[in-house]
């Protein structure tokens, strides 16, 4: 074997429809077979009736991902401290714990947690407010090879997120012991306060015939499944 490129499969059900994703991973190849490489990635592309998502492409990929027909997603994203807030409600409750989570989440959320459970990258927390649930999926990332940041990767709420979020960064903080958040504003709804804006976040791209950007996510991907 002189070559590898990871792909992760799913079906989505979107607007009564089953949706077919590749979503492409990691692509090595040895130095000297790099002039081939490129048939590794020309075979995922060549099948026929799926939406592709490169969630995390290198450098040099992302201009060949344009070139390919690939189109970027809106990843502005703000980086913010996870603070001990002194903040409590009897209305507000915040669930770590899996046989908990499984018991408050119905529908698709559900469904959502169930596959994604034992995903080797996923953390999942669940706040209730009024005994409205939000679900939220982060992981833990590194930045300069530091592992201090967490990543949220999908929101069940955003309106509800807005109103409990100091609850979740704090829970992030005290319970992991992450001090920083990088949320992405597409994910969370709007910006948290204090935050500031990242001048450069990392690159998310996908290349689909009919589907809007704002229905592409990072769920059943590498973000949820590879740790690193």
């Amino acid at each position: 074997m002189v070559g590898v490129h990871l792909a992760f499969y799913s079906e989505r059900r979107m607007e009564g429809r089953t949706e077919r994703f590749c979503n492409l991973a990691a692509w090595c190849v040895i130095d000297e077979y790099r002039s081939i490489g490129l048939r590794l990635l020309n075979a995922l592309l060549a099948q026929k009736g799926y939406h592709f998502t490169d969630l995390s492409p290198s450098g040099n990929v992302v201009p060949l991902n344009s070139r390919l027909k690939f189109f970027h997603l809106d990843v502005a994203s703000a980086l913010l401290p996870n603070l001990p807030w002194p903040i409590w409600s009897p209305r507000v409750r915040i669930i770590s714990e899996p046989g908990e989570i499984g018991q408050i989440l119905r529908g698709r959320d559900l469904d959502i947690y169930r596959d994604h459970a034992h995903a080797a990258a996923a953390r999942h927390v669940v706040i209730v407010k009024d005994d409205v649930p939000c679900y939220v999926i982060f992981r833990r990332v590194r930045r300069k090879n530091l592992p201090l940041f967490a990543s949220i990767l999908y929101v069940s709420d955003r309106a509800l997120f807005k109103r409990v979020a100091k609850y979740v960064f704090r829970h992030l903080l005290l319970r992991h012991g992450i001090p920083l958040t990088l949320a992405e504003l597409r994910v969370v709804g709007v910006r948290p306060r204090p935050s500031i804006m990242l001048r450069s976040p990392r690159p998310k791209m996908y290349r689909s015939a009919n589907l809007r950007p704002e229905q592409i996510d990072y769920l059943y991907s590498e973000l949820t499944c590879v740790a690193w």
